[in-house]
């Protein structure tokens, strides 16, 4: 809580903050060709923020032609890695230094609660980019054992112009995610945000460009997806696009890189994430409060959220007495009250998906264990629902939203068919003191980012992306994810005596 400030100290950010509007393209602001603008508002209060600049087909055309003439005149690839890393450097100073604005201005935007974003997304936001940035001289390139007639090097490249499409859940943080390897890589990108979440970016863009990223290599198009994103994709000149989102959209820019110049695609989809708990397990407690952050931890809107509690039969009504307890302490209000830690949903048109939810849960007669009401037609509350079957919409599909989907088991081969019986494969949890069941847990299980006796997504080091349906090509975090906006190339000299 050090690092917090107050309720009214927020409010008094928030009433002096000034907005960038005009998307952001070759180091300047940027007015659309149509001219044309759309709103922003404050979705916990409902409050306009901004209008902001709405681009579509044709500037899209102006970015890349600004990002390919940067990256093809060399002047920010071509830089010493050293170089580059300076800049990073100095860009996540500023970063830090902006701590409290980016904070207020994420959860005005969002509806997110500002102590998440005081506390968790800025901070991983900057560390991010600084790990990425610190990458950059320590990654070696390779030789190949060919024999004494020839040299072969093995080296990486940068891609090329990237687009970088994000999602409105974590705007700042899923920005980090993707301009920290592909920027340390020497790539020249254009992002589009989430059309419901876009000034963040915009003040992100400025901010890189004072660290000194060179203009036309970090540009920012405000608009809708069919606007922008599509035709980023779709762009012959964009060499790759990182997209995270849902899996419907993400199946679209398959189907743009299939169309046009088989650009690499790299997706981070859907998920419908099981909290798996054995009956060996002797702290109920430390699995409460795990479960409870995994399921409502940024209102459920998180790809990653345990949104399927897979309990043992013989220790389920025990566990969800230890989940009521923990609930006291989630708070629902205002997001730039400190000591609230459910903010509002991001949207009028999502909060009207997770009640349809609410109300599915009502047609399959499903026990309501806490919660379940909804407050402004935009807050939700924390909501567990017990007897989920394994065929219920609320067992299969990704609510996104702070609802917990209760189903028990007796055997650990069930367990493991349960938390397996979902398209997606992203994340999942398993809560053991039995060694052999961990491991069996966390082979077994499919999904790309397997946590044992507590929730998270690993750190900057580790990879982020998952099986089946929630993801495709690639990685995001950690080296894997900065290796993806490179190309590999095989320098083969004939050193042979003649």
């Amino acid at each position: 809580m050090a690092d917090l400030l107050s309720a009214a100290e927020y409010a008094a950010i928030a009433r002096k903050m000034t907005f960038a509007t005009l998307s952001f393209v070759n180091g300047e602001a940027y007015t659309s060709v149509s001219g044309q603008t759309f709103s922003t508002s404050n979705p916990a209060t409902n409050q306009v923020l901004a209008q902001v600049t709405a681009c579509d087909a044709r500037d899209v055309d102006v970015a890349v032609a600004n990002a390919k003439q940067a990256f093809d005149d060399g002047r920010w690839h071509k830089l010493s890695p050293g170089e580059r890393k300076k800049v990073l450097l100095r860009f996540a100073d500023l970063l830090e230094h902006n701590a409290h604005e980016l904070a207020v201005m994420e959860s005005l935007d969002s509806g997110k609660p500002i102590r998440e974003c005081q506390l968790t997304d800025i901070p991983e936001t900057i560390h991010m980019i600084r790990w990425h940035a610190e990458l950059i001289d320590k990654i070696y390139d390779n030789t190949a054992p060919v024999g004494s007639g020839a040299l072969t090097l093995v080296v990486r490249e940068a891609i090329g112009v990237v687009g970088l499409v994000l999602p409105w859940n974590f705007p700042l943080l899923m920005l980090a995610w993707k301009i920290g390897p592909s920027l340390a890589a020497g790539c020249s990108i254009i992002v589009k945000p989430a059309k419901e979440t876009t000034l963040t970016a915009l003040r992100v863009a400025q901010l890189a460009f004072e660290a000194g990223v060179p203009a036309g290599v970090f540009n920012v198009l405000s608009g809708g997806g069919k606007e922008v994103g599509e035709p980023l994709g779709r762009h012959m000149d964009v060499s790759m696009v990182s997209f995270t989102g849902s899996t419907a959209t993400g199946r679209r820019f398959l189907n743009y890189a299939a169309d046009s110049n088989l650009k690499h695609i790299v997706l981070e989809c859907g998920g419908k994430n099981p909290a798996v708990v054995m009956d060996d397990v002797e702290d109920l407690d430390l699995v409460a409060g795990h479960v409870v952050n995994g399921a409502f931890w940024n209102m459920g809107e998180n790809c990653s959220a345990s949104s399927r509690l897979i309990v043992h039969a013989d220790i389920k009504d025990e566990l969800l007495k230890r989940i009521g307890v923990q609930l006291r302490e989630w708070k629902m209000g205002s997001p730039l009250d400190p000591e609230n830690r459910i903010g509002s949903m991001v949207s009028q048109a999502h909060f009207e998906k997770v009640r349809s939810y609410l109300e599915q849960a009502g047609v399959e007669n499903l026990r309501v264990v806490f919660g379940g009401r909804t407050e402004g037609e935009i807050f939700v509350e924390p909501t567990v629902f017990d007897g989920v079957a394994a065929d219920s919409r609320l067992f299969q599909e990704e609510i996104f939203g702070p609802v917990l989907a209760v189903t028990t088991f007796t055997t650990i081969d069930e367990a493991i068919a349960l938390a397996n019986d979902s398209v997606y494969g992203l994340a999942a949890s398993v809560y053991t003191d039995n060694l052999r069941h961990a491991i069996k847990l966390s082979r077994e299980i499919r999904a790309g980012v397997v946590t044992v006796n507590c929730f998270g997504e690993g750190d900057a080091s580790t990879p982020f992306g998952g099986y089946k349906e929630s993801g495709f090509g690639g990685r995001d975090k950690s080296i894997w994810a900065h290796d993806q906006y490179t190309e590999i190339k095989t320098i083969w000299i004939d050193v042979s005596e003649r």
